[in-house]
């Protein structure tokens, strides 16, 4: 490996403040993987924050990328708004499950209240993680699933779906719920952690059109997700990382209607070009992606290597900024060398100078 000139730290900062930086950045998105790596059962990256954060800040150390740990899961919402989640148990598992939704039935929603953000679900193992981070010197950060996304976790998607054409009053409904849930929660790591030090990660995969049309995103989506940006940023939150995961490409023209930040952090998945995003958010934002998860897993290291290699030839065009990172969480049972190559290619071919 070639030395550095910056370490993660400075360059994460110059990324930020549109500063130049000697390489492309490599971003991780590792949560059960890290906990495998260092021998703890999967289950310790969501149920034991401290566990948690030494797993991801040991792997980091080991595999050299960037990014900061942080606590987060796909199906946020569902257990926040009283439903039931399981975590991780078996060989291939990787994240919290759904087990009971907190609505299932239409009278359901009625009956349904924002929850406490002091006590709800995971948020207080969430705040102990941030806790960890802002004692070690890191910003302070929160990962919630975007307004669609958490309404899909607080009752089935396809529910949901069928809301959106049959009985659009109970979407909207609980776009709002979610909507104003995300609002608390931003407002209340901002009053424990302080103005200018929260970063937000925001991962909205099931407004992909694999599950709902580009009419539906810009009708139900958009109005709540530009509403919601546009508040968080009002908090003087600067950094919105945004994982925009699975087939968006039709969704982009609404997307790029949504402040992010400055800069905002677009994460993408496979699903679209790195090119294609820079056309759409590279003024202002970092672009992040889009390696295929499950090619990190089942795949050779050559193959990996000259996705990367694509990758990076096309993300350091970006005029904000480009960081080398997976499609969304890499596997468990990923072999560690493949990982590493996504590291190799970087030093390979991701010098700006």
């Amino acid at each position: 490996m070639k030395t550095d000139r910056m370490t993660s730290a400075e360059r994460m900062d110059a990324l930020l403040k549109g500063k130049p930086v000697d390489r492309v950045s490599f971003f991780s998105f590792a949560l059960g993987f890290c906990a495998k790596n260092v021998g703890y059962p999967v289950a310790t990256i969501y149920s034991d924050p401290e566990k948690s954060f030494r797993a991801q800040q040991w792997t980091k150390e080991q595999y050299g990328y960037d990014s900061d740990p942080f606590y987060g899961y796909a199906s946020y919402g569902g257990w926040e708004f009283g439903g039931e989640v399981n975590l991780p148990d078996g060989e291939y598992e990787q994240a919290p499950s759904h087990g009971r939704f907190a609505v299932e039935t239409e009278g359901d929603i009625e009956r349904l209240a924002l929850p406490d953000v002091k006590t709800a679900g995971m948020l207080p193992l969430a705040r102990q993680f941030s806790r960890i981070q802002d004692e070690m010197g890191l910003s302070p950060s929160v990962v919630v699933g975007g307004p669609f996304t958490i309404a899909g976790n607080i009752c089935a998607v396809e529910t949901l779906c069928r809301w959106l054409i049959k009985k659009p009053e109970l979407a909207n409904r609980l776009l709002r719920l979610a909507t104003d849930h995300i609002l608390d929660v931003a407002q209340h790591w901002v009053d424990a952690f302080g103005k200018g030090r929260v970063i937000i990660q925001i991962w909205e995969p099931l407004a992909a059109n694999q599950i709902i049309s580009p009419q539906q995103f810009e009708k139900f989506v958009l109005p709540f997700q530009a509403e919601l940006h546009q508040k968080i940023l009002a908090m003087d939150i600067k950094y919105i990382l945004c994982h925009i995961c699975g087939e968006q490409n039709r969704n982009l023209p609404y997307w790029a209607q949504v402040p992010m930040g400055n800069p905002g952090i677009i994460s993408i998945g496979k699903e679209v070009d790195i090119t294609t995003a820079i056309e759409y958010f590279g003024k202002t934002c970092i672009i992040a992606g889009n390696i295929e998860p499950a090619l990190i897993q089942t795949g050779t290291p050559q193959q990996i290597y000259e996705l990367c290699r694509r990758a990076i030839d096309k993300g350091k065009q970006a005029p904000r900024g480009y960081a080398l990172m997976q499609g969304c969480e890499i596997p468990v049972n990923t072999p560690p060398y493949n990982l590493y190559t996504m590291r190799r290619a970087i030093d390979d071919f991701g010098w700006y100078e």
